[in-house]
């Protein structure tokens, strides 16, 4: 399911399910904090002078995770570290941030990494959405003790934070092309299912 996030009539229903009464004030910021994040990307790009793309995405990563961490703090809201990473929770569900293409594509094209940590892995299974009821995932290339530790909660997000998945995607030139969030479960092969996701609108943040 998806549908446009916020707007004139205000955060959607999902969203104040979520968020409470901060929804409407995090809809909006999330596309600042992401545009903000591009310029400063943008910034270290030119300042490195390389033609290989390396320092932008990196930059670009790390930028959105503090600035998002940065609004949680100006909200009155939680920031908690999962191993040397800060994620903004606000009213007990973490925001994810990814950047699942550096060209514009649909959502579901989205696709961890091969090489994507475990810390990653058990972010999305034990925190984010569960597959349906009685339904075993079992990766492959798991014991059944691996599979049920990155199925434990992370006692730094607390084992009731659920995950709220922003996904987006940009690239040096344009900045931020689109911008999805929702809940995502990750499936063994990397793909995600979306039960429910939203477009949120891109924001202008003129490149210093």
């Amino acid at each position: 399911m998806s549908e446009l996030g916020g707007g004139p009539k205000g955060p959607s229903e999902w969203a104040v399910g979520r968020f409470g009464q901060q929804a409407g004030k995090v809809a909006a910021e999330v596309p600042v904090r992401l545009a903000k994040a591009h310029a400063k990307a943008h910034a270290t790009h030119l300042t490195a002078g390389l033609k290989k793309r390396s320092p932008y995405g990196v930059t670009l990563a790390e930028a959105v995770r503090e600035n998002l961490a940065d609004m949680a703090r100006e909200l009155g809201e939680s920031v908690r570290d999962v191993r040397g990473y800060e994620y903004a929770v606000i009213n007990e569900h973490a925001l994810f941030p990814y950047r699942y293409a550096d060209r514009l594509r649909p959502l579901d094209r989205a696709r961890l990494p091969s090489n994507a940590s475990p810390t990653r892995r058990r972010l999305f299974w034990a925190h984010g959405p569960q597959p349906p009821e009685g339904l075993f995932e079992l990766d492959d290339n798991l014991t059944t003790e691996e599979y049920l530790e990155l199925h434990e909660a992370f006692e730094e997000l607390g084992a009731s934070t659920k995950l709220v998945c922003v996904f987006f995607t940009a690239d040096v030139e344009s900045g931020i092309h689109v911008i999805h969030w929702g809940e995502a479960h990750l499936e063994p092969d990397r793909t995600f299912t979306w039960p429910y996701s939203e477009q949120l609108s891109v924001a202008s943040v003129p490149l210093e």
